[in-house]
């Protein structure tokens, strides 16, 4: 499968995109990977399969397959209540948590009641230092300076939630006795040899030579050069398109009994089946039914990026789409939106 019919540096000049990375599965393996434009507008380091694009939310797909994984193996629970896994911090309980218990279905879902602190999970900057989940989850922070609570009855209602994912970390920390990105890495990164993807945390531990610099819509680099997310498991994955391309493989590898992880078919079906009360949710992913096909995707937009992962499982055929550019728009009004729409008409074709 190829992108045909589709001038993508004309449209990269249009939308003033600097750079691209596109991979394509096409039965269940991966059928093209292009690679276009630079990683910092006016230099001449050019995109390759190994440049770095911030994922941002797409991190929450990734920590979808992990807590499957380790709910595989016995470390957790989809349907316990957390707080029973947290030692460091507890939700809060209240009325709210009286009538249902807060699970790891809800928070990867986004229906556990709780609902983002306006204005709060922004990127990180250096004068304020790099937060622990605990003082994030207390509110102590200039990233969330309100307590995460449970402010509506558990699996009631959808609301997109950071915070759901920052406890979702704080619960395999605690569960697992060691660091998020060190269970990521043994449970995930290696066995799937993601080997150019990483959670960066600090400035520091970025380098220039084959990392995407954040792009504004005019085209212009954004005032921090990297934006970095102190939330890795909601939104602090540095990574290609390649190495998401790998771990969509892995979940249509998992469903026909096939996995590198040791995922089963019963838990990569979970995955991606209609979560509470909303049949678009999945775990970590959305859900949609396309001409009786199921259409898997996730999407990634923060200071400087814009990315997407769109899938059809059942179908072994998907698409990952990485940009250095923030436009503005929704993913599917922008450049985007008609790689997205190329792939489709590839896949009908």
């Amino acid at each position: 499968m190829r992108l045909k019919n589709f001038h993508l540096a004309d449209r990269m000049h249009y939308y003033k995109v600097p750079g691209v990375s596109i991979t394509l599965i096409d039965q269940g393996q991966i059928s093209a990977c292009i690679n276009q434009g630079v990683l910092e507008v006016g230099s001449r380091r050019a995109i390759n399969e190994k440049s770095l694009f911030n994922a941002c939310s797409i991190s929450k797909f990734l920590t979808g397959m992990l807590v499957i994984k380790l709910v595989q193996q016995g470390d957790l629970d989809l349907d316990e209540n957390v707080n029973e896994k947290l030692i460091s911090w507890n939700i809060p309980e209240n009325d709210f948590t009286n009538l249902k218990r807060v699970t790891l279905r809800n928070l990867l879902s986004h229906q556990s009641g709780i609902v983002d602190p306006i204005n709060s999970f922004p990127e990180h900057v250096a004068s304020n230092g790099t937060p622990t989940m605990v003082e994030l989850l207390e509110g102590k922070t200039p990233y969330n300076n309100c307590p995460i609570e449970v402010t509506y009855e558990p699996e009631s209602e959808f609301h997109y939630s950071d915070a759901s994912y920052c406890i979702i970390q704080q619960v395999i920390e605690d569960s697992m006795k060691k660091s998020f990105i060190q269970v990521m890495t043994e449970h995930i990164f290696t066995p799937l040899e993601m080997e150019n993807s990483n959670y960066a945390m600090t400035a520091a531990s970025m380098s220039e030579e084959n990392i995407s610099c954040g792009h504004n819509k005019n085209g212009e680099v954004v005032n921090e050069k990297y934006p970095l997310y102190p939330y890795p498991a909601a939104s602090g994955l540095w990574t290609t398109s390649e190495n998401i391309a790998k771990l969509v493989q892995e979940l249509m590898n998992a469903l026909k009994g096939e996995s590198k992880t040791g995922i089963s078919a019963i838990a990569a079906k979970e995955l991606i089946s209609s979560q509470g009360r909303k049949k678009w949710a999945g775990l970590g992913v959305f859900l949609e039914e396309s001409e009786n096909q199921l259409e898997i995707s996730s999407l990634g937009w923060g200071v400087g990026f814009q990315c997407m992962m769109v899938a059809y499982p059942y179908l072994e055929k998907g698409a990952v789409i990485m940009t250095n550019a923030e436009l503005g728009v929704h993913q599917l009004e922008g450049i985007i939106g008609e790689i997205y729409n190329s792939f489709l008409s590839q896949l009908k074709g």
